[in-house]
């Protein structure tokens, strides 16, 4: 019942389905009281013209990805883990398994292995049966992973977690039942501030190992670069609106965590 109203209930948060909602009390109140359904309207649009320009949305999502830059040269560990999260299922038409946006985690998680970083790659993602079905995360993950070379016997997978708390509750018990102290923490950028405070609480010593990058220091200078990209970047765009919301789902999600005693 958590995991549904964790994915339900944030929908009134996001600039999206505020917007929409607010628009609906717009509606509702228009004949009765029209000045409160004009300042409905007025709220709707100053949400979604800021939420989806581009300055509001990098400076957002710049403020999480950047708070763990990765070393030039990460330290060694026992084990990489790898959170689900970056794979489509192979139904059809798809071929086979697809990476998603965040597939960046899945290749970065298999450079780490093959530059020695660690000798064991622990994949944690369970699939939620109501989002189309097939098989686990962990298993699409091993399937991309072994079609790059990776051996079989250097993948633990672990199937049943399917928010972050639970990855990191049954990566510990793997963890505990291989002696292993210390891991690279493979996650998208913007998820690993979330991500690490949760490995941590469960005593887990993770080393930040970010990867899928949204906002680099070059799209951050394009923002002003000339007058015409500042006046351009404010425009509506839906990617910006996309990233500004994952941005918001990630605080969201700090402060649920948190009221959860999980951070």
């Amino acid at each position: 019942m958590f995991l549904y109203l964790s994915k339900l209930l944030p929908l009134f948060f996001y600039p999206l389905g505020l917007s929409c909602v607010t628009l609906i009390v717009a509606l509702v109140m228009l004949w009765k009281r029209p000045r409160i359904a004009a300042l409905c309207i007025i709220f709707a649009l100053i949400l979604l013209l800021g939420s989806s320009n581009a300055w509001v949305s990098r400076f957002l999502v710049r403020s999480l990805e950047w708070q763990h830059i990765p070393t030039a040269d990460l330290p060694t560990a026992e084990a990489i883990v790898v959170l689900g999260g970056a794979t489509k299922s192979a139904l059809p038409p798809r071929p086979g398994v697809d990476l998603s946006e965040s597939g960046d985690r899945v290749i970065y998680a298999a450079q780490l292995y093959l530059q020695q970083k660690a000798p064991k790659i622990i994949l944690s993602g369970g699939r939620i049966d109501w989002r189309g079905g097939g098989a686990a995360e962990s298993t699409d993950m091993a399937a991309i992973l072994t079609s790059l070379g990776i051996p079989q016997t250097a993948i633990i997978e672990e199937p049943n977690s399917l928010n972050t708390y639970q990855n990191a509750v049954n990566v510990r018990e793997i963890l505990q039942e291989n002696n292993i102290k210390r891991v690279l923490l493979v996650t998208s950028a913007m998820h690993m501030p979330r991500s690490l405070q949760i490995f941590q609480r469960q005593g887990i010593d993770a080393v930040p190992a970010p990867t899928d990058f949204l906002i680099s220091e070059g799209e951050m200078q394009e923002l002003a670069s000339t007058p015409k990209a500042a006046i351009l970047n404010l425009l509506p765009d839906t990617k910006n609106l996309y990233n500004l919301t994952n941005a918001v789902k990630e605080y969201l999600g700090m402060v649920i965590y948190r009221l959860r005693g999980w951070i």
